[in-house]
């Protein structure tokens, strides 16, 4: 008789994460890195917690792109003043992805509010995820319909604010997760508060006040400054998008 298999080993639960991303099977990573958060502690290692961003980023971009996709079917359709049956069968989708869409997201924040950000850190690690939380409540706000888009927005813009707070305190300039949270935050500007020029005046100002230091002798700087130039070309092509959206509305 074969012996019971005892429980899996950290390493080995996170080889499952892997061999699951590996398949594409993002539910199953999900799985595995909370029963290993379960079964060991809230805290992730850097590649655990590259793993479960993933694989929550993967789920919820299929959500947000079929969303975007039968939103504008929805609108074309009122536009042509299309056949009724159609357009109530559209939004019936729309609102099943609707569905899906905040349960994924409002997992995900439970996941962080309970776990994640409380076992986090001090530094890196706190603003990496108070980042995560104000993106996800930024994803809710962009789809909702109803009078939660402003709720969720509130919630964002705190959560953005504090990483932005702590991560001034403790980052360096060009550090890649300040400068995501940049980007991230002046976009929350830009689509949800309908902000272009604090969008604008958050991206330059973490693109000048990074530009600055980037000959900084900092070893940990060196190590992350393929990710920073990255992000510093995402807020570069932002902020001449932006500006040029304010050019033509004026």
């Amino acid at each position: 008789m074969s012996p019971l298999p005892s429980r899996p080993s950290r390493a080995e639960r996170f080889y499952l994460a892997e061999l699951a991303g590996e398949a594409e099977r993002y539910e199953d990573v999900v799985a595995q890195i909370k029963d290993m958060m379960g079964s060991y502690n809230a805290r992730l290692t850097i590649e655990e917690r590259n793993l479960l961003c993933v694989a929550y980023k993967n789920m919820t971009n299929n959500l947000r792109n079929s969303w975007r996709i039968v939103d504008t079917l929805e609108q074309m359709q009122r536009i042509r003043d299309g056949d009724k049956r159609h357009l109530e069968l559209t939004r019936i989708q729309r609102g099943r992805i609707e569905t899906d869409l905040t349960n994924l997201c409002k997992e995900i924040v439970s996941l962080l509010e309970q776990k994640l950000i409380p076992a986090a850190k001090r530094g890196e690690e706190s603003v990496f995820y108070s980042k995560m939380k104000g993106d996800y409540y930024r994803y809710l706000a962009e789809f909702s319909q109803t009078e939660d888009r402003d709720k969720y927005a509130d919630s964002s813009l705190n959560a953005y604010k504090l990483a932005y707070k702590h991560a001034l305190a403790t980052l360096e300039p060009v550090h890649p997760t300040r400068l995501g949270l940049a980007l991230n935050f002046s976009v929350f500007y830009h689509d949800v508060r309908k902000s272009p020029e604090r969008a604008c005046h958050l991206a330059k100002s973490a693109f000048d006040d990074a530009v600055m230091s980037l000959d900084t002798s900092d070893p940990d700087v060196g190590q992350n400054l393929r990710d920073s130039l990255m992000i510093l070309q995402l807020l570069k092509d932002d902020l001449v998008l932006w500006a040029t959206e304010m050019q033509d509305g004026d």
